[in-house]
């Protein structure tokens, strides 16, 4: 087991004092401590003194995971004058960039564990005493400042040590904590806090936990730092960010809040934000993003408010205030019934001529966390859509381009023209269940070329990260699927996938163990009805003896799955697989359990073969790995939750400018995907609130209805002489010749 000793000082302490020994293996530490009864108060010098070296043994073990497996085992405990502080000064004093020193005026600390292991350390502590961009966010006066700064503290320490590697885990502690402080703080100091603030180094951190914890970005520190009577400037510039308490500590302050300096950080726009807004109350609104739903004039100036509340959920993932309305504009341009929804359209529809470039530049180099934002909208979403039994879909999509300097552009097939083009292709992972479906995240697939030498200064133009590495679109998925599923915000029983990926066996076994696939596969692909025996051929007596495997003689021989769909004695079942706008959609599936043959030989496991035909004759089969038991209306049900993550190309492409881009960089193409996203998400928004008024489902403006699948079967049962063949019988009755 991996450890390191660690020597550190003691904490503060009284006369009195006990012995700490913990027995699990994990730490150990011997320390004299304070054993105090009473609330915690100012440390005097005198205290400051009573130290005591110790010893403290840490276990550096990689705690690698995603967050739902880490949670069970969370605590947070405070550790200000505890047994536990020296464990703490010694965490953040080897650990913490800044080190350790005394903390100034009031403060607290705490300690996450996993089990005993811990895992984090916060400190709060006293505020700046001036800080431009707070005070003129706050809008307090000098003499006010002065009688309510003890109600701000500082977020001085926040540390999760490098071995500990679970996704999503800062921002969870963070607000974990903040909760804990606020209930702590009045408990110890006997008055209640009104606003947290923290400082960031942009140079090291992104401030991501940050930002997805709520917090605001106010602006930046002037670079300097109290010394003495004075200030002594030191350079490093870093981000203000705040956290309200109490959303009424102005009325209780007694003041208003103060437009920023506009010599001090970026201007608040507040006027431009507001004619945009007005703006968007009479903006020509796309009516087909919306179907069958009578929009009013109040039910557009709705639609308008709800967007301008909907982007405002991202506002902590922009560097500055003005980006807020550039990425509305955008959003709002996506929207609307605009033909043309590149940034020069949209810029000049909703901002006007002079801000075209700066649109331009806030889709590529302008500073504003994609990665945040991204999170925000999983987050978002999985409250409106999640479902035990959900699907998280995978799909690649291509665009046509021109020219060959937009990134990852080459001649490569294209499914939206159904040849070889020129086009760019993104995999991208959705998610559908029976409360509705969205597209989650991206990733622009590189051909190979492009990491040639002759590509260098193109990737550099384009901002290619310069670690990106070549991967194929399944490896790209299933980083994306592995991804998802690390949030644990979408829980899934199945992952379905095209032929693309489907046909890649590599791929499917790579898969999440817990889920079952439902895999589109191409007509000719091979399998197996029967498992045959596999061996090694009689020797004949001359040549070389036999030494690899093969399919005995007289055994079954491999079939193409469209061979198997011609065969006549398949029995086709038709069921209803939903009920859409225009009735119901009837298709005859088939389902039988069958070998995958590779290299020749097959599985070592069964699985089931899905083959539905449509009324038009249009034929597309599918794998699974679910159990043999599985109910047929499941596998019915899997085969419709695969159509919400082309529906959303659809929409995205018909309605939303998803490939009326014009970016050429890296950047700005995953920037514009993220709006579309975006875009769908307001949508479904929208039809959620607005159900009563849609004549179909409100979690989907397509014809297909997934949940309706079991009810459509059973009374397909009732209603139709040839019925669908039970379960129970699988299918073993067909013989195909």
């Amino acid at each position: 087991m991996a450890s390191s000793i660690i020597t550190s000082t003691g904490t503060y302490g009284r006369d009195h004092g006990c012995l700490l020994g913990k027995e699990d293996g994990f730490w150990a530490a011997q320390v004299k401590c304070v054993l105090s009864q009473n609330l915690l108060s100012d440390v005097t010098p005198t205290m400051q003194k009573n130290t005591q070296n110790q010893e403290v043994k840490i276990n550096k073990t990689s705690i690698v995971c995603d967050l739902k497996t880490l949670l069970p085992s969370i605590s947070l405990e405070m550790v200000s004058h505890s047994i536990n502080e020296p464990l703490w000064d010694q965490l953040v004093s080897n650990y913490h960039y800044l080190g350790y020193h005394n903390l100034l005026g009031r403060r607290l600390k705490y300690l996450a564990f996993s089990d005993d292991r811990p895992i984090a350390a916060f400190s709060w502590s006293a505020p700046a005493l001036k800080l431009r961009s707070r005070d003129n966010f706050i809008g307090w006066s000098n003499n006010q400042r002065r009688r309510h700064l003890k109600r701000i503290v500082n977020n001085s320490r926040f540390l999760i040590p490098y071995w500990v590697q679970v996704p999503h885990l800062a921002s969870h502690l963070l607000a974990r904590c903040v909760q804990r402080l606020k209930l702590d703080w009045p408990r110890y100091f006997h008055y209640s806090l009104w606003g947290l603030e923290t400082f960031v180094d942009p140079q090291r951190f992104k401030a991501t936990s940050y930002k997805a914890a709520n917090w605001q970005f106010l602006g930046h520190t002037q670079g300097s730092t109290k010394h003495g009577q004075g200030y002594k400037y030191h350079g490093v510039i870093k981000e203000v960010y705040f956290y309200v308490l109490n959303s009424y500590f102005r009325k209780h302050i007694g003041c208003q809040q103060k437009p920023a300096d506009p010599s001090h950080g970026p201007p608040l726009e507040f006027q431009k934000m507001e004619e945009l807004q007005m703006l968007l109350r009479h903006a020509d609104w796309n009516p087909d993003v919306m179907p069958c739903m009578d929009l009013t004039e109040q039910d557009i100036e709705e639609m308008a408010d709800e967007l301008v509340k909907f982007h405002q959920e991202f506002h902590s993932c922009f560097g500055r205030t003005e980006h807020w309305r550039l990425g509305l504009a955008y959003l709002s341009g996506l929207l609307s019934n605009s033909k043309a929804k590149s940034i020069e359209p949209i810029a000049l529809e909703f901002l006007g001529q002079k801000s075209v470039r700066s649109q331009q530049r806030f889709m590529k180099t302008y500073r504003w966390d994609l990665e945040a934002m991204e999170n925000r909208h999983l987050t978002m979403l999985s409250e409106s859509i999640s479902c035990p039994n959900g699907m998280i879909n995978t799909d690649s999509s291509e665009f046509l381009k021109k020219g060959k300097e937009s990134v990852g552009v080459a001649r490569q097939y294209c499914g939206e023209a159904g040849k070889t083009d020129n086009c760019q292709s993104g995999v991208f992972v959705g998610y559908s269940s029976k409360k509705g479906y969205g597209l989650l995240t991206s990733q622009l697939y590189m051909p190979k070329n492009w990491f040639s030498e002759k590509y260098d200064e193109r990737r550099e133009f384009n901002l290619v990260p310069f670690d990106l590495e070549f991967q194929t679109k399944p490896q790209i998925a299933l980083s994306l699927i592995n991804k998802t599923v690390g949030t644990g915000l979408f829980p899934a029983k199945w992952i379905g996938c095209d032929a693309t990926f489907g046909s890649d066996i590599n791929f499917l076994n790579s898969l999440p163990q817990q889920m079952y696939y439902f895999a589109g596969i191409r007509s000719n692909t091979q399998v197996f009805l029967e498992k045959p025996e596999v061996g090694l051929p009689p020797y004949k007596g001359r040549g070389p003896r036999p030494k690899k495997a093969k399919i005995l003689q007289g055994q079954p021989k491999p079939q193409t799955v469209s061979k198997i769909a011609q065969s006549e004695n398949i029995q086709w079942a038709p069921v209803i697989l939903a009920e859409g706008a225009k009735g119901p959609i009837i298709a005859e599936v088939v389902a039988l359990r069958v070998y995958l043959s590779r290299d020749g030989l097959p599985e070592d496991n069964a699985c089931w073969l899905f083959i539905r035909r449509s009324r038009d004759g249009q034929i597309k089969y599918a794998i699974s790995n679910a159990p043999e038991d599985i109910p047929f209306s499941e596998l019915c049900e899997a085969s419709t939750m695969r159509w919400p993550i082309e529906q959303c190309f659809e929409e995205g492409k018909s309605h939303l400018g998803m490939g009326d881009y014009e970016h050429r960089s890296w950047p700005a193409w995953h920037r514009h995907m993220i709006y579309v996203f975006l875009g769908l998400h307001f949508l479904l928004r929208l039809r959620l609130n607005n159900k009563k008024k849609s004549c179909v489902n409100p979690t989907s403006s397509t014809e297909i209805d997934s949940c309706n699948i079991t009810a459509g079967i059973n009374q397909h049962k009732r209603d139709v002489t040839n019925r669908p063949l039970s379960h129970e019988e699988k299918f073993r009755g067909s013989s195909v010749s």
